[in-house]
């Protein structure tokens, strides 16, 4: 497939013009193996699950925005950087051709602004088909070379933890205040998170936490856009060809190692009032903000259990039909925030946690992902994850939240938030 212009169509007179092209790739080299050492994390860019997926580097074009317009004013950015392209498509799937890698903060009035990343080069792969492409700003189309496979990255040294902004302490005071607002009936949920800060001897290496995230969690998205790794399970939206997707998450039980101990609590889990009542509220706003572009519907009665190597969830899978053009970045815009990392009422739990959280979120539990110029593409929440600090790559925030209703204990919310921090803590392990 080709989106060429035809001979002697006039040029742009503004904006960038991107030369794209992509071709078919085969390698059976793991795709984060691809990525080379020596770049800016920031310029390393991931969304893998099962081996498959995106990963790319380089920075052709790079776009920012904040506020309450930033998913707008990106999706108008990505519409003309679109329009202006010259690709040459010899794969034609989701995700071939022209792809931007994008996150965006949690709150409007975030100091962290939303990124739009396109890489100078991207590798992909989907129900086992390869593919390369590169970008270029240059005014025509390149020669293109397999990729090399990169060397081992090196495993952070000496890590050190130590409190972030919201201590467990501060945590669980917040907690209690949370569920006294509740029980006054301000809100029926609220979503606190809180952060831990590692420090290591040396820079930190993305590829590092990727890796690992990969190997211990493969039912998850292992990304990282502009400093921002992580590897979440929860995907809040899809779309793909006119489907759209959306996994919801909410309800919480830590595993305790022992199978028999474990399918217990998956039980417990799936017959707990609280963490019904706090997943029904999150599957609600989901379905509520995806109607009006849908022209029908898949709500599961019931959820299911996901397992995952240090919790488990409650976890239910919408699916619909697209109705409208709508693109993924307008999906993802419409769902966010959820009730999963925002609460019920939704305005008024986020006004709640600019009050009680204490903290700026940045980023963590925005929405992350990729999206391809026909609108296609994936945004998860970015969970389970942590920011490599722009000014000293060997810091790094680590986050976690915990869904706060009527029956929570404000120990038992720390206790699951230490669980939550898990997959980033052993990340950054050298062994």
């Amino acid at each position: 497939m080709s989106t060429l212009p035809a001979p002697g169509a006039p040029s742009p007179s503004a904006g960038p013009t991107v030369v794209v092209r992509t071709v078919p790739l085969e390698a059976a080299d793991s795709l984060l193996a691809f990525l080379p050492s020596g770049l800016p994390h920031d310029e390393l860019l991931s969304w893998v699950r099962r081996g498959e997926g995106l990963v790319g580097w380089g920075s052709a074009l790079t776009f920012q925005s904040r506020g309450d317009d930033r998913f707008r004013a990106a999706e108008a950015w990505w519409r003309e950087v679109s329009g202006r392209a010259v690709v040459r498509d010899e794969v034609g799937r989701p995700g071939t051709g022209l792809v931007c890698f994008g996150s965006f903060p949690f709150a409007s009035d975030s100091a962290e602004s939303a990124r739009l990343v396109v890489p100078s080069t991207i590798v992909g792969r989907r129900d086992g088909h390869g593919w390369l492409t590169t970008v270029s700003l240059e005014p025509q189309l390149t020669l293109l070379e397999k990729p090399s496979v990169a060397g081992e990255p090196e495993a952070p040294r000496d890590v050190a933890f130590a409190d972030g902004r919201v201590s467990p302490a501060a945590y669980a005071h917040a907690v209690a205040e949370a569920v006294q607002r509740i029980g006054a009936g301000e809100v029926d949920k609220v979503v606190l998170a809180r952060d831990l800060m590692a420090t290591a001897s040396g820079p930190i290496d993305p590829r590092w936490l990727l890796r690992r995230l990969a190997e211990r969690y493969e039912n998850t998205w292992v990304f990282s856009v502009a400093g921002l790794v992580g590897a979440t399970p929860e995907l809040l939206v899809r779309r793909d060809q006119g489907l759209i997707t959306s996994r919801v998450l909410a309800g919480t039980i830590r595993r305790t190692g022992d199978d028999g101990k474990d399918l217990a609590l998956a039980a417990s889990l799936a017959r707990s009032s609280k963490d019904l009542e706090e997943h029904e509220y999150a599957v609600r706003s989901v379905a509520e903000a995806l109607a009006p572009h849908c022209s029908s519907m898949n709500v599961p009665e019931a959820p299911f259990v996901l397992h995952l190597p240090n919790v488990m969830h409650l976890a239910t899978d919408v699916a619909a039909v697209s109705a409208d053009d709508a693109s993924s970045l307008t999906l993802a815009a419409s769902l966010h925030p959820s009730a999963a990392v925002g609460g019920t009422p939704t305005a008024r739990a986020v006004e709640l946690i600019g009050e009680l959280e204490q903290m700026d979120r940045g980023r963590y539990a925005g929405p992350v992902g990729w999206m391809d110029a026909r609108g296609d593409g994936a945004w998860g929440i970015a969970l389970r994850s942590g920011a490599l600090d722009a000014e000293d790559p060997s810091q790094i925030t680590l986050y976690a939240g915990c869904g706060i209703v009527a029956g929570s204990d404000p120990e038992s919310e720390v206790a699951e938030s230490d669980a939550k921090l898990i997959p980033m803590r052993d990340a950054l392990a050298s062994d």
